[in-house]
């Protein structure tokens, strides 16, 4: 009965309007009458040849503030007390003259009746479906100041203390929930689970751009990314290629793919043409970066290869001196875990706006970083025993790595700096799905996303997480967040032809 009770009290307590507290009241009171009518009937009553004795039993009632925002990491919720009637204390009647004596069987009624209100407390608790889950809030803490055991004392003693408190349910499961700001975009044409959304990129007047994929796909968009049409390449052949990278300084970009494919437009986009690659160029093209409007572009490849061109793609300049397969061939023996002969390819590849770049292995065993000027890759071990799902930089550029199963850090260091172990980790809940890249709106403004439809935001640059209800509804992995015109308008990309849109 009062299992019932709490459930049903905290079921209206987590209404996403926040409003049920009068109604939680009302509720209270009235079982808290019939449970005392019900108590107050039941009498003991001895017959005693010289004493006539009745007992009759006291109520408690027990009040459990909740704590306001900032005390132990607990959202904001309204002050108010449980009120719960003690059970009856039965008097023990003893003989205290001779004589006989007879005790009235106290009635079952009562109880039935109570019974009764708690299944209907209960039904109506099913009903609501009371979501709640304690969240540690780690505000307090700077994690990128902060040194690493610093952090986790904090967080263990953060811990300690809520294990001690009252724990009241916050709102919404797995940290809170947040009405929805991310839209769907359905694009005609765009449908299959193999239809994967890879890059976009945006002009400079952030509504001209170009949206691209698997099977061939590229979309043109004039409005922001509101509505996108298709557009054709003519590739020279018939080749299912998959574009995986795309990049515009003023009029002119550049677009690459797999199998190996590079493509050039000096015109907003309207005309391409396909520029010709090497048999020997170490691995497939990966990432393209428009450096300026006159023909400056850096390209990277999955083995290592950096080469820039300042002449349109009819020279190019390598950046590195040796792949990933010879940086590891020399570097076997220096404590790398992983790293072995022959294993050296990028599953992904990140370019900070500095030129540095950050290349996680294949297999997820380790990650190398490079910085220009630099002749080689610096190869790095993962954080922990979990393999890296991906990587990229911070906007102050330091590293967040991913493992498998949704484990988000943050490292303390910036690129070659980073030492082994040098990450800090988050406390996330991704309800078991793993993570597969994070993308900042501004400094502390943050979502993560992930596998079946994983939306997550901070906005306290990764201190606290709320999973975002957006995607609910969505069976789609979402592999990629990207803002533009300064966090004004944003985008998640996925496969099945998935394209969520927000907008400040």
């Amino acid at each position: 009965f009062f299992s019932s009770l709490l459930m049903y009290s905290n079921a209206c307590l987590q209404r996403e309007q926040r409003n049920r507290v009068p109604e939680t009241l009302a509720a209270l009171a009235t079982v808290v009458l019939v449970g005392f009518v019900a108590t107050s009937t039941r009498s003991h009553t001895v017959q005693l040849n010289t004493v006539s004795q009745t007992t009759t039993a006291a109520t408690t009632t027990v009040g459990q503030p909740i704590p306001t925002a900032g005390q132990y990491g607990v959202p904001t919720m309204p002050s108010h007390a449980e009120v719960m009637p003690a059970s009856p204390i039965d008097a023990e009647f003893q003989e205290v003259n001779t004589g006989s004596f007879t005790t009235e069987a106290p009635s079952q009624t009562p109880w039935i009746g109570m019974g009764i209100v708690g299944a209907v407390m209960g039904a109506l608790a099913t009903i609501f479906r009371p979501q709640a889950k304690l969240q540690q809030n780690l505000e307090s803490v700077d994690l990128l100041k902060t040194p690493r055991r610093t952090v986790l004392a904090s967080a263990t003693a953060a811990a300690g203390a809520l294990a001690t408190m009252p724990q009241p349910a916050t709102a919404g499961l797995f940290g809170g929930e947040t009405q929805a700001d991310w839209s769907q975009i359905y694009i005609d044409g765009v449908t299959g689970e193999d239809f994967t959304f890879y890059d976009m990129d945006f002009f400079a007047d952030n509504k001209h751009g170009f949206l691209i994929g698997s099977r061939q796909t590229l979309l043109e968009t004039y409005d922001a990314g509101k509505t996108w049409k298709p557009r054709y390449l003519n590739t020279g052949d018939d080749l299912p290629y998959r574009y995986t990278s795309i990049s515009f300084s003023g009029n002119e970009g550049w677009l690459v793919g797999k199998p190996a494919i590079l493509m050039h437009t000096t015109d907003g986009g309207a005309n391409w043409e396909r520029i010709g690659l090497s048999p020997q160029l170490p691995g497939t093209p990966i990432l393209v970066k428009a450096l300026d409007d006159k023909g400056g572009a850096e390209m990277c490849t999955d083995q290592g290869g950096i080469y820039t061109t300042t002449t349109a793609a009819q020279t190019w300049k390598a950046a590195v001196e040796e792949t990933v397969d010879a940086t590891l061939n020399r570097t076997v023996s220096s404590g790398i875990s992983g790293a072995s002969y022959y294993t050296g390819s990028f599953g992904t590849v990140a370019r900070n706006p500095d030129g540095s770049y950050l290349g996680v292995s294949s297999r997820g065993n380790f990650f190398m970083t490079w910085e220009p000027g630099q002749t080689y890759w610096f190869p790095h071990n993962r954080s922990g025993a979990r393999r890296i799902q991906s990587m990229g930089f911070r906007p102050d550029g330091g590293l967040f790595e991913i493992g498998r199963g949704g484990q988000l850090s943050f490292s303390r260091g910036t690129g070659s700096e980073i030492e082994d172990g040098d990450f800090v980790p988050l406390k996330i809940n991704t309800r078991g799905f793993g993570l597969l890249d994070v993308g900042w709106r501004d400094d502390n403004t943050l979502y993560a996303v992930g596998g079946s439809g994983t939306l997550t935001k901070s906005s306290d640059g990764g201190a606290t997480w709320k999973r975002q209800k957006d995607t609910d509804d969505i069976a789609a992995n979402l592999y990629e967040v990207k803002f533009y015109d300064n966090g004004k308008f944003g985008f998640v990309l996925g496969n099945s032809g998935v394209l969520l849109r927000t907008e400040a």
